[in-house]
């Protein structure tokens, strides 16, 4: 089956525009499962780290865990997308602290993500292009036609600014802390990067849920 025929199958599969990025979004986050994933490493390093104080052993003890993450999805056969996703954020976080020889250089990858996701998202809105418009080009085949329906493109504006705001969030409280505290601030930076990673994102689609929950645009009006 070719992938626009696959496409067309999934957007028919949907009535609405609503129930396509509900669709989309869950792929996109992992659910429960993916969540857990993605926060194993920060918890294993922060853990070791305020035991220990060694930032060798606590990188080793971190990028081990997501190494096991891994092996237990390819052993299963699961998609081993988001224990990936990981797995590059801690090593990247690694390879910063290895370089500067500062434990908190390891959460800096992360504010610098979250600042940059900030600005392009930002910038999508400002443009009339917002990305979550692109959710609904995934499934219907057609990267650009839901922005021939002013409802869609508003909708779409709407929900971008949730899927911003954790990130925002996130950089104006940790990036301070990186900044003052420095290597007595690793435990802190450790623990907001999980206070604020999965209960934020969990937040900000719960509310996107709830705006795709009042609306039933037509696929075909975002697509025609």
């Amino acid at each position: 089956m070719s992938e626009k025929m696959t496409t067309s199958h999934e957007a028919t599969a949907h009535d609405t525009v609503e129930a396509v990025i509900r669709g989309q979004l869950v792929k996109a986050f992992g659910g429960v499962r993916g969540t857990i994933e993605a926060a194993v490493p920060t918890i294993a390093f922060t853990g070791m780290w305020i035991g220990t104080s060694d930032l060798k052993l606590s990188l080793i003890v971190s990028i081990a865990a997501a190494v096991v993450l891994l092996a237990v999805r390819l052993l299963q056969r699961s998609t081993p997308q988001f224990v990936l996703n990981s797995l590059v954020g801690i090593g990247v976080g690694a390879f910063f602290a290895s370089r500067t020889g500062a434990a908190q250089d390891v959460f800096l990858p992360g504010i610098l993500y979250n600042a940059g996701y900030s600005v392009v998202m930002l910038l999508s809105i400002v443009t009339r292009w917002p990305v979550v418009g692109f959710l609904i080009g995934s499934v219907t085949g057609d990267p650009t036609a839901w922005r021939s329906d002013p409802a869609v493109v508003k909708l779409c504006v709407k929900l971008t600014w949730l899927l911003m705001i954790p990130c925002v969030v996130r950089v104006a409280v940790q990036l301070p802390v990186y900044l003052i505290g420095r290597d007595e601030a690793v435990a802190e930076l450790g623990i907001l990067k999980i206070v604020m990673g999965w209960p934020l994102q969990i937040a900000g689609l719960a509310a996107m849920v709830w705006l795709l929950t009042r609306g039933r645009t037509p696929v075909k009006a975002a697509v025609s």
